[in-house]
This record gives C-alpha cells, sequence and structure tokens, in this order.
C-alpha cells in the first residue's frame, strides 16, 4: 500500500492529518510561497498531539533557492535546533545555473544525520531533472518530491514515471504538486510510485480537509 504525507501550514492541519489517518506529516508555515521553515514551538506543542513521523522544511524565506552565506548558516542553525523534535528534514539549494548545489545539500544532509532527507520542489526548477537526481543521490538524499517539472504532477505523469525507472530504488520519488483525490489513482497507475505527497487544501482552505486525506488513504489502499 502507497503512503501518504501531507504538507502541513499549521498545526491544526499536523492533528487533522494524524486524525484522519495520513502516513507523514511535513511541517511548514508560508503557504503563500510554498512552505519555509516553521516555528520551533509548533514541533513542541505536536510531538504530545501527533503519532505520525514529522519532516520538517527548512527554508529561510519564498522565492528562489540559491541561497546567501547568512542563509545558508541559518538553515544550518534552524536544522540543528530542530532536531531534537523532528523525524526528517525538507530541504533544497541550487546553484546560480539551476543545478543542485551538491556540495551544501551534503553539508545539511551529514548535519541531519541520521535522520532521514527530503530533496524538496527546488528540484522542479532545475534545468535537467534526469541529471538533478544523480547529483541528489550523490548528496546521500533519501526521498523527492518533486511534480516532475513547473506544472502539476498530473500533467507529468510521464516524466515522473521517467523518473520512477532512473532512481532504480536509490532515491524515492514522491509525486506532489496539485495531488488530490480527482487524480491520485491515475498517478498511481502510471508512476507506480509508494509514497504520495498533498496539502489536502480545498478551495483556498488553510487547513487540512479530513475528507480528502480519509478519500486519497482509501484509493491508495
Amino acid at each position: 500500500m502507497a503512503l501518504l504525507e501531507i504538507a502541513c501550514f499549521n498545526p491544526d492541519s499536523a492533528v487533522i492529518a494524524d486524525e484522519a489517518g495520513a502516513d507523514r506529516i511535513e511541517l511548514c508555515d508560508n503557504a503563500d510561497v510554498g512552505g519555509t521553515t516553521p516555528p520551533s514551538s509548533w514541533l513542541v506543542t505536536l510531538r504530545d498531539k501527533v503519532r505520525i513521523p514529522i519532516y520538517v522544511m527548512v527554508r529561510p524565506r519564498g522565492g528562489d533557492f540559491v541561497y546567501s552565506p547568512e542563509e545558508f548558516q541559518e538553515m544550518k542553525d534552524a536544522l540543528g535546533n530542530l532536531k531534537t523534535f523532528a523525524d526528517g528534514f525538507v530541504f533544497g539549494i541550487l546553484n546560480h545555473d539551476r543545478t543542485v548545489d551538491v556540495a551544501r545539500t551534503s553539508e545539511l544532509v551529514k548535519l541531519a544525520a541520521p535522520l532521514p532527507c527530503t530533496f524538496h520542489r527546488a528540484f522542479d526548477e532545475t534545468t535537467d531533472l534526469f541529471q538533478a537526481l544523480e547529483d541528489v543521490v550523490g548528496c546521500n538524499i533519501r526521498t523527492i518530491l518533486t511534480s516532475g517539472g513547473i506544472s502539476s504532477a498530473i500533467e507529468n505523469c510521464d516524466v515522473l514515471a521517467q523518473l520512477v525507472k532512473q532512481a532504480d530504488g536509490r532515491v524515492i520519488v514522491v509525486p506532489g504538486g496539485g495531488v488530490r483525490s480527482t487524480n491520485i489513482e491515475q498517478l498511481k497507475l502510471v508512476t507506480d510510485v509508494l509514497v504520495f505527497h498533498s496539502s489536502a487544501l480545498i478551495e483556498a482552505q488553510d487547513i487540512a480537509n479530513v475528507a480528502e486525506i480519509r478519500q486519497m488513504k482509501k484509493i491508495l489502499q
């Protein structure tokens, strides 16, 4: 059975995701920019309320994924401060030429050890997704969150399937970006992946939708 990870942009969504049967939480702040590092206070609160694993986003700001030395230090500090409460981390760093910043990504992976890490949708902004996959594998990243390009996951089914084939078990490819109960079955059939990612937000809500999570889980069974 495939697993379902829910992107939660507030503690309430995380509690809902757990209660609705999700398998994992990606916790972040600021949904309007695609997610940033959440406050440590959220993690402290949720550790007593949530039973499923919580992967924490480490992203100092919205916008591009090319970070200054000061921003990279902020990312390292945040990771260190949150490591006690997290079950894994989610981040992505690119070079100015939109290739994966292997050196700094690898440094974060080492700081996070032994916790697993996900390279987030910065991956979709790289110039060559297939070379980027090889670069990410070289960083000892466990998971890649991707829509298979700039548009939504369902529009890039074929690309996602190619990425899964190329990964060949070396890294877990997780489709995300517009994944909902209306398209998750097709994504599963075409890509044959083991984990899916969704915010489960409906009609511009900011809290994860219980019924949507349960329906996706039902389809994935």
